[in-house]
């Protein structure tokens, strides 16, 4: 029977392993398509346009807002980013997961939109804000003063965690991992998902009178 594709959101203060798990879930489901930002930031070494982001600069992001081609967006440490609406909507018609990968700003907005009834939206939670930094620090992408503004906007994105629908905790990637697939099992089989399930319960309610 088909299904209606999920809109699955993950967020979490950097560090907290959000983008190692959506990488994960993809691993475990090559199906799911990963929402592919865009953004006005430089490239980093090794990123692809179209692939990684859609790097554009911000007379073409805010044209992108304003003609209302933007499910979400965020101005984040001096830069735009934003998830564009029509790949989103595509593959929710035909069935396929969207994954994204955004911050408490997106997650709501996303939420608030009209495609909010397949929103499947998760927080990620740090096992301690020491352990937080440690990664912050040991993945190596950002300079101390990146890493101080990433550390000081972690609580505001933790104080944000009642408005999601599941919460975990990532102190064990695997066991993190394992819980994220469950809910997502589930998920594809709420009734909102299936909308054929409509003409299969008619069907038996025919068979039932003829008998």
């Amino acid at each position: 029977m088909a299904r209606r594709g999920l809109l699955i959101i993950l967020s979490s203060p950097s560090g907290a392993g959000k983008s190692t798990l959506a990488r994960r879930l993809r691993t475990w489901d090559p199906t799911i398509r990963f929402s592919v930002s865009a953004t006005t930031r430089a490239p980093r070494e090794g990123e692809v346009d179209g692939q990684d982001y859609h790097f554009t600069d911000d007379a073409g992001f805010k044209r992108m807002v304003h003609d209302g081609d933007m499910l979400e967006h965020a101005h984040v440490f001096g830069n735009f980013y934003g998830s564009p609406k029509g790949p989103v909507q595509d593959a929710i018609d035909s069935g396929c997961d969207v994954l994204f990968d955004i911050d408490w700003q997106g997650a709501q907005q996303v939420t608030e939109s009209a495609l909010s009834h397949h929103v499947l939206s998760i927080f990620l939670l740090p096992p301690s804000i020491g352990e937080l930094r440690r990664r912050l620090i040991d993945r190596g992408q950002d300079d101390e003063d990146t890493i101080g503004r990433r550390m000081q906007k972690s609580w505001d994105e933790i104080s944000h965690w009642t408005s999601y629908d599941y919460v975990l905790i990532n102190d064990d990637l695997d066991a993190t991992e394992d819980k994220l697939r469950t809910i997502v099992t589930a998920e594809r089989l709420r009734r909102s998902q299936q909308p054929g399930l409509i003409d299969h319960v008619r069907g038996l309610q025919s068979e039932f009178e003829e008998t």
